[in-house]
């Protein structure tokens, strides 16, 4: 398992390769010490299972960082570690491709197991987050439509289960067209179909309704009845 951290701060990169070593017994931790340096290290290791990204980077900061990580490895995870847990910065976080986002005042223990988590396919958001009512949180739905536990009974198709676990994951429309081999225009029905039966406006609420349920994204296709 390869993970790379990209933070400015020497203690805080070395302090973190003894916790993820926590995760598995053959992971190789690598470093980056500004974005850039992380695009250059992220190019030369395809095989990366996850990026763990600060945002106050020097030069670039991590939030503009962010979308171009996922633009450039897709199919890698990106977990934001950073100082500040306000809502607005978790908001702006996810809606630019973040699969997770955990405050450096979290435990180690915290941190293993929603790198866990995210691992496995699901999306991480601090507990205070979760908990805002939809009023505090910018529009954020706090459960599904009429007080479902899961995804499963929501009714969604198989291919909105699709196209959800894509969208979830940051990915645009055009990556969740090539993925699915889809056309653009049934994607964004598809995409307006989801948000509609999560009760959301926007991809941002989506991953917090999904988080709030607590499913992970590679059961969606399972946990739903089939369907186009």
């Amino acid at each position: 398992m390869k993970i790379l951290v990209v933070d400015d701060h020497p203690l805080i990169r070395e302090a973190l390769k003894q916790v993820l070593s926590t995760l598995d017994t053959d992971i190789q931790v690598l470093e980056a010490q500004c974005a850039k340096e992380g695009f250059v290290v992220s190019e030369a290791h395809p095989d990366l299972h996850l990026i763990l990204l600060d945002l106050g980077l020097p030069g670039e900061d991590g939030m503009e960082a962010l979308p171009l990580f996922r633009e450039r490895a897709p199919q890698v995870p990106v977990v934001v570690f950073s100082a500040s847990d306000h809502p607005d910065v978790v908001k702006r976080a996810i809606d630019a491709g973040a699969m997770g986002f955990i405050p450096k005042t979290s435990s180690n223990a915290l941190l293993v197991n929603a790198l866990r988590f995210v691992l496995a396919g699901g999306v991480y958001l601090p507990l205070e987050v979760l908990r805002q009512p939809s009023s505090e949180s910018g529009g954020f739905a706090g459960s599904a439509p009429g007080g479902s536990s899961g995804l499963r009974d929501l009714g969604l198709t198989h291919r909105q289960a699709q196209v959800l676990a894509l969208l979830v994951q940051g990915k645009s429309n055009k990556l969740i067209c090539r993925e699915l081999n889809l056309a653009e225009g049934t994607v964004k029905v598809h995409v307006a179909a989801v948000l509609k039966t999560l009760g959301v406006a926007n991809r941002t609420q989506a991953v917090l309704a999904v988080s709030r349920l607590g499913t992970k994204l590679p059961q969606l296709a399972w946990t739903t009845r089939s369907g186009s």
